[in-house]
């Protein structure tokens, strides 16, 4: 039941992402945070007084779907209400509320009270959002016509195929084998739910969750590759280095929460520092050619850790420290890549594209790091077993390593550094798989460097257009699918930005 705590979170996160959207640009914003809010409010209490483990990944799961609304609606707001250019700077307050947010639960990691200060937090938040979040009035739109306009095949279709991929890829080898029939029919028809669903928002749906627009060209399409693969590698190196604080240094559960505060940090105040430097420059591009030169040279640093060197910790922090700022500096551009090619009417639905890709991209990392890592916990078990015994190895094979890591301490130093460096040679391999210079790094952080040349620059526009909400959004202002979008240099002085040209073409090809 313990792998279900997070599971449970991931998952209904990763479903519920792309609902979010739609049902914020019909309903109005504030009436879907407020609910999302809510609902974590209740769901963390739960968490937090949960009497067994069946309580505690229920409240997970729901926690999830109010997360996914709270993080994706707060990012839309503060596209609602500014400018293209300035976005990036209100975007930096929320990265640096994260740090601050992380950096303090990362020392009550692993405690009974780390779900405790989400109830009083959360309800402030509430309040707060109630009484002095100023939005506009919410559209005239009568509740049925509402849920009626809404894509609920498209709702479905992604819902089911997200659900069935990741339950596949969180029972692989873990509850069922890899080859077994739940789990191959799991990700067979997860596959054709997907394509069902990409077919239903490009030709059938009249009001997708995902327009075809938001995917004109390549360029665009390439800055959502960056965002995914960005988060894959971050996610890979934030959720296996406490493991490798705990197995490999000899760590306990609060020390490893802080050994991974460098990489939260920097990726956090980066992130910051970004946003700034957008809204002072207007140039998004340049920032991302750096996030990927720091994010190839930092994660490719940890295959050089040594084991005989295991406690320099000033190397382990220093190469945190490098990919963090990697993708911190990363988080804001392909964002605003693909908000520069978008409509304003598209701002909910770029948001949660983008949202649902980095969940997708989150979970993926997760499963196939643990499956690396066990992968390289067997392979070393027979050399364990000459050293240590049958017993002891057994406790240590792949599938039973990851909860094992305690016992390490049992032993005495000498059969205690055999362990360690088995479970160093196969973590190893997970930041190969993450981002290194060898093997699957090509594939990853390797190919977010080559998508981030595909990017291609577009002027900032400092103008702040109102948002249309409800079932009538879509009547007489919404782009038209197909229009080639012109681009431009960046920040050039008396230059329209993209979406004024798109406006131009329209009108010519009208008269």
């Amino acid at each position: 039941g313990y792998i279900w705590i997070g599971s449970s979170f991931i998952l209904a996160h990763t479903a519920s992402t792309p609902t979010s959207g739609a049902v914020s640009n019909t309903f109005s914003r504030k009436p879907i945070i407020l609910l999302s809010q809510a609902i974590f409010f209740f769901t963390s209490l739960l968490c937090a007084l949960a009497p067994n483990i069946h309580s505690l990944i229920i409240g997970r799961a729901w926690q999830g779907v109010g997360a996914s609304g709270i993080g994706m609606i707060v990012n839309v707001i503060i596209y609602d209400s500014f400018s293209l250019r300035d976005r990036g700077l209100y975007l930096a307050v929320t990265s640096g509320v994260w740090a601050l947010g992380i950096s303090f639960l990362s020392s009550l990691s692993k405690k009974r009270e780390s779900n405790k200060p989400t109830v009083p937090i959360g309800l402030l938040v509430f309040l707060t959002i109630l009484f002095f979040l100023p939005l506009s009035s919410p559209p005239k739109t009568p509740t049925m016509t509402g849920l009626k306009a809404l894509d609920w095949s498209g709702s479905l279709l992604t819902i089911g195929s997200a659900l069935m991929i990741l339950l596949a890829l969180d029972f692989g080898n873990v509850v069922l084998a890899w080859s077994s029939l739940t789990v191959i029919n799991l990700i067979v028809f997860g596959v054709l739910s997907l394509l069902l669903f990409f077919i239903n928002e490009w030709k059938l749906a009249p009001n997708p969750i995902f327009p075809a627009r938001l995917f004109p060209n390549l360029s665009t399409i390439a800055a959502y590759g960056v965002f995914s693969f960005d988060s894959f590698v971050f996610i890979g190196l934030a959720y296996y280095l406490p493991l490798y604080s705990q197995s490999v240094l000899g760590a306990n559960a609060l020390t490893s929460g802080v050994h991974l505060v460098p990489l939260i940090v920097s990726c956090s105040l980066s992130a910051a520092f970004t946003g700034v430097a957008i809204q002072k420059t207007g140039r998004y591009l340049p920032v991302m050619y750096a996030a990927q030169v720091f994010l190839m040279i930092g994660v490719g640093l940890f295959v050089s850790l040594d084991f005989e060197e295991r406690d320099n910790l000033g190397k382990l922090f220093g190469y945190e420290i490098l990919a963090g700022v990697g993708v911190g500096l990363n988080i804001k551009g392909p964002i605003l890549a693909a908000q520069a090619a978008a409509s304003e009417l598209d701002t909910a639905a770029v948001i949660a594209a983008m949202g649902f890709a980095r969940s997708m991209a989150t979970a993926v990392s997760v499963v196939v790091g643990g499956v690396i890592f066990q992968n390289g916990m067997d392979g070393r078990n027979g050399g364990l077993v000459e050293k240590l015994g049958e017993d002891i190895a057994g406790w240590f094979r792949g599938g039973e390593a990851a909860g094992s890591i305690e016992r390490i301490g049992l032993h005495v130093e000498e059969e205690q550094m055999v362990v360690r460096a088995a479970y160093f040679e196969s973590l190893r391999l997970v930041w190969i798989m993450v981002g290194l210079s060898l093997g699957i790094d090509v594939a990853f952080a390797g190919l977010a460097t080559v998508l981030t040349l595909l990017v291609r620059g577009q002027r900032l526009s400092q103008e702040h257009k109102e948002v249309v909400l409800g079932v009538e959004r879509s009547r007489g202002t919404q782009a038209q699918p197909g229009v080639e979008l012109e681009s431009v240099p960046e920040g050039r002085p008396g230059e329209r930005n993209v979406v004024e040209i798109r406006q131009m073409n329209l009108r010519v090809s009208d008269e």
